[in-house]
């Protein structure tokens, strides 16, 4: 395998769409995703309606890769080793020698080898792997703070909160808080892309390339935010659109396929497709029969894709490991540790800003930015027990990172002016583990020189 990676060499570019080629206002999304959550949990099952009240300094607990065991409501984050570096319970920090009490001398968490070969979810833990988990961690830390006892019902009734909000009917229905919200008020929520973006897209697309977008979104939602984003005229940028594609299931469920489904009206026609014979939008489906598709379109037998996303579960790990695509994961907590937004990026937000937010927010932490309670979401200092010494540890987020990603960057808007046969460098198991980020890798990661260890 190569060093390097040139976008030039690839025959079909895919997208997913939340967090990668759209870009949210974090801190208003956050409020908005945490209070539609709540208050689900207050109005329809009775939680105490304390946990609606929010200070700014509480936002500092949301932290993206975060794990909780739903057996004692703990919060853990992990190392590459599935070594706890932090913890709490509920929302309160637990010291080291109350860490070593819970896992051990090691610190060894029990469902590290689950999680870790499969990301698969689980009724023992749940991972907070993107943005719109995010506010959840810090709802199911309030939570736990407020039980005398811990108990499996609690978390019964946060997914019953997230599935009020988010299921597919939801949007067309207005039911819940979060799709009316986004409705009325896009602009809120939802940064435009830049010109530069846009024109990537169509460069791309000139140069012979297939342009994919697969979003687990449904297709109402899908349309609206990609009207924002990118215009009216934006489903002339890609060749075939797949909505409601449920990943990480779309990769991984072989041989038991969801069948393609053709939309009328936002529905789905009850009749699964056999097989894709042409480009278009599409619901739900696999990536065998897209394979099947991508390689008569490009008269290929194994067509070279590369697929931009931000989801560790859902996008990076079955992407590479079922599709055996390169992937470029999105990874903002780069910006949030030190890496500079690009003039695209910073012109794009300063013109997309409502004008109200600012007071709004005052004192509130980006949920991409480093955390007090947490550290770094790449690396942090870690010590066995009382008197050893601290030694620096890969986050395991970070060594899944360079694992399964070909390379990360903080956003689109970043590479989307450097000419399509620009070489990045990737992470390679025999390169240091701060080679693959572009423009260069965040602060944290400065002093870790070592191979990756992939």
């Amino acid at each position: 395998m190569s060093e390097y990676f040139s976008l030039s060499d690839c025959d079909v570019i895919g997208f997913d769409l939340d967090h990668t080629l759209c870009r949210y206002h974090l801190k208003e999304t956050s409020r908005l995703i945490y209070e539609s959550f709540t208050r689900y949990l207050v109005e329809h099952k009775d939680y105490d309606k304390d946990l609606l009240i929010l200070t700014p300094a509480s936002w500092d607990f949301c932290f993206k890769g975060l794990v909780v065991d739903l057996e004692d409501g703990n919060l853990v984050k992990l190392a590459e080793d599935g070594t706890v570096l932090r913890a709490t319970h509920g929302t309160n920090n637990l010291r080291t020698e109350e860490i070593i009490k819970h896992y051990g001398s090691k610190r060894e968490w029990k469902n590290f080898n689950s999680l870790n070969t499969s990301f698969t979810k689980s009724t023992k833990y749940y991972f907070y792997d993107n943005y719109f988990d995010l506010p959840g961690a810090l709802l199911c830390g309030r939570v736990v703070d407020m039980l005398r006892k811990v108990n499996s019902d609690f978390w019964k009734d946060i997914v019953a909160a997230i599935d009020h909000n988010y299921n597919t009917s939801a949007f067309k229905e207005d039911a819940g808080w979060y799709f009316p919200s986004v409705k009325r008020d896009p602009g809120r929520y939802l940064q435009p892309c830049s010109e530069s973006v846009k024109t990537w897209l169509r460069s791309m697309k000139s140069a012979g390339k297939v342009l994919l977008l697969i979003t687990s979104s449904h297709s109402d939602y899908c349309r609206l935010i990609c009207d924002h984003i990118l215009g009216k005229d934006w489903e002339e940028l890609f060749d075939i659109i797949i909505t409601n594609a449920l990943k990480p299931g779309f990769f991984s469920l072989v041989p038991q396929q969801r069948p393609f489904r053709t939309l009328v009206n936002d529905v789905e026609e009850s009749d699964g497709l056999p097989s894709l014979d042409k480009p278009g939008w599409y619901s739900q489906g696999n990536w065998p029969h897209l394979h099947q598709l991508l390689k008569t379109m490009t008269g290929k037998p194994e067509p070279k894709v590369v697929y931009f996303g931000d989801s560790m579960r859902s996008d990076m790990f079955p992407a590479s490991t079922f599709g055996k695509w390169e992937t470029v994961m999105i990874v903002e907590e780069m910006e949030g540790e030190g890496v500079p937004r690009c003039d695209a990026a910073k012109t794009n937000e300063a013109q997309a800003e409502p004008q109200d937010k600012k007071g709004k927010f005052e004192g509130m932490k980006a949920p991409s930015a480093p955390s007090e309670q947490w550290g770094s979401y790449f690396v942090d200092a870690h010590k066995s027990g009382e008197g050893d010494e601290e030694s620096q540890k890969l986050t395991w987020c970070c060594h899944s990172i360079h694992k399964y990603s070909t390379m990360a960057i903080p956003s689109v808007e970043s590479i989307a002016d450097l000419p399509l046969d620009y070489k990045f460098p990737r992470f390679c198991p025999n390169k240091p583990c701060t080679t693959g980020y572009y423009p260069r890798p965040p602060d944290s990661l400065g002093g870790m020189c070592l191979p990756s260890r992939l």
